[in-house]
């Protein structure tokens, strides 16, 4: 009941804006400050990677392999996509564009930080996210996918439509 109520109501639109342009200023910020403040990643990397000894590891340590083996070696990478990640993430989720994909990007993106040991506001985060990420296509009713869904379902299905007709 609650899940339709939040796929298909016009009210769990509105709330969804709200939960949206909130979850949307918060990776805003975090990318643009990363963007224009010299980020590093590889200092968190590290520190990520030392949290996974001792008793009781706050990072797994299949999870410090991944970093230890391919992000830390990466780091510019990693800090490239990381900083721009979040900015891009926060305009769709503000301007309601590609709201669901921009969401699962969002929870992967909480769920690296939570397993790299840093818990701050990423379980709310992760949270509000699941709401939006479970609303589906309601979530972005209010925003720009109310345009730009409809228009790519237009043109897939003309692409359907010429494959058929040249086969």
């Amino acid at each position: 009941m609650f899940v339709k109520w939040l796929r298909e109501h016009v009210s769990a639109a509105v709330i969804l804006v709200v939960l949206r342009l909130y979850l949307g200023y918060s990776w805003l910020t975090a990318g643009w400050g990363k963007i224009t403040g010299g980020f590093d990643a590889s200092g968190f990397l590290n520190g990520a990677i030392a949290n996974s000894t001792g008793d009781h590891p706050a990072v797994q340590g299949w999870w410090a392999t991944f970093l230890e083996g391919f992000a830390l070696p990466n780091v510019e990478l990693f800090n490239f996509l990381v900083a721009w990640g979040e900015f891009l993430v926060g305009i769709a989720l503000i301007l309601g564009v590609f709201t669901t994909f921009s969401a699962l990007m969002a929870a992967l993106m909480n769920f690296a930080f939570m397993f790299s040991g840093t818990t701050s506001t990423n379980p709310q985060l992760l949270l509000l996210t699941i709401f939006v990420l479970v609303a589906g296509a309601n979530a972005g009713k209010l925003g720009g996918d109310y345009y730009i869904i409809p228009y790519i379902r237009k043109i897939m299905k003309m692409e359907k439509k010429e494959k058929r007709l040249t086969t």
